[in-house]
């Protein structure tokens, strides 16, 4: 999402990524060190379209794949090969030339556009899965899957309307994203800065948060009644002639028989909060410095140095990279279904 001056990695005002030449610049453009952050970023953007491409084509390849919550997954990776595809090319060249935008001002507009939609969306996706994952452990038995179908499909629509929204304002009127001098931003308005970075980014935060707490206190409370919930059989011997027999003795009304090691359920549902907290971790680490920065930095009229900008950009960016790699890492179906792909094509 390319905000207000994030800043260019091989800029000539600022940063450590070029280096002091003989006519006087304090910056080259082009150092060794910003052509090899130049190609690790392109790298990125190819592994990030790749990866993301696969995911998808597992999900169409594979009938079992054609329903909840594997929609809610196909819908983050439609988001995130947007961005690899859409985005973060037309960044790298921003970079390239020094933030200076060079391609007009309709493509500008549509790039913004296309940045904020898909950036967005891939958050409330994230949003989406996490809150899927919450209803299935914590209400299995009303979340049944005709219900949770209907839920994840109106989830989809509602992530992609509202990125709608965030992302089009722009173009009736709330702003404006080319201004002269080749410059191409998201709208500098006051007002819709508070309303985009909220919208796309807070309020998915605090439900995906909120969603985490929840769910680790279910599986705490789960594993503490699983313990008081519980028969103990004790061996009493009566009579020194009659064989030892077993008395049990119940410690609360609701009696469960206690098996050793988790059952098949909790096993998965373990594995699925485990992922869930992974990809919210994830999801934070990767966007909360860029948008803390999108937010104080116009209030407090202040600025950062712009190497910094960049880098809570590209980190940003690079979400879209991991989400796919930790959705996969723990269904050992995707990982089935993408060897039989390769196996195929071989």
């Amino acid at each position: 999402m390319a905000y207000p001056n994030t800043s260019s990695l091989t800029a000539n005002s600022s940063g450590p990524l070029g280096g002091p030449d003989h006519g006087g610049n304090i910056y080259r453009p082009f150092s060794v060190f910003s052509v090899l952050t130049l190609t690790l970023l392109a790298m990125l953007v190819v592994a990030t379209f790749v990866w993301n491409l696969l995911v998808l084509v597992t999900i169409l390849r594979v009938r079992t794949f054609h329903r909840v919550p594997h929609n809610l997954v196909a819908s983050m990776a439609i988001s995130d090969v947007m961005v690899a595809a859409l985005v973060m090319p037309l960044s790298l060249v921003h970079e390239l030339n020094g933030r200076k935008w060079k391609l007009g001002r309709v493509l500008c507009q549509v790039w913004i556009s296309f940045d904020v939609l898909c950036c967005t969306a891939s958050i409330w996706n994230v949003t989406a899965i996490a809150l899927d994952r919450y209803w299935s452990i914590t209400r299995h038995l009303e979340y049944t899957l005709k219900t949770r179908k209907k839920i994840s499909n109106v989830m989809i629509a509602l992530t992609w309307l509202l990125s709608s929204i965030i992302s089009l304002s722009p173009l009736f009127g709330w702003g404006e994203t080319y201004t002269e001098g080749m410059k191409c931003q998201v709208s500098q308005e006051p007002s819709y800065t508070i309303f985009s970075t909220f919208g796309a980014f807070y309020l998915p935060l605090c439900v995906v948060l909120f969603v985490y707490w929840k769910i680790y206190k279910a599986a705490k409370f789960r594993i503490g009644t699983r313990k008081t919930n519980t028969i103990t059989p004790m061996a009493e011997v009566k009579d020194e002639g009659q064989p030892p027999q077993m008395v049990f003795t119940v410690r609360h009304a609701t009696v469960t028989f206690q098996t050793d090691g988790d059952t098949w359920r909790e096993q998965k549902e373990k594995k699925a909060a485990l992922m869930v907290g992974i990809l919210i971790g994830v999801f934070v680490l990767c966007w909360i410095p860029f948008f803390i920065t999108e937010l104080i930095v116009p209030l407090c009229s202040c600025d950062i140095p712009p190497v910094w900008k960049s880098i809570f950009l590209w980190l940003g960016y690079s979400n879209s990279f991991f989400n796919p790699l930790i959705y996969t890492a723990f269904n050992k179906n995707y990982n089935n279904a993408l060897r039989n792909l390769f196996s195929r094509q071989r």
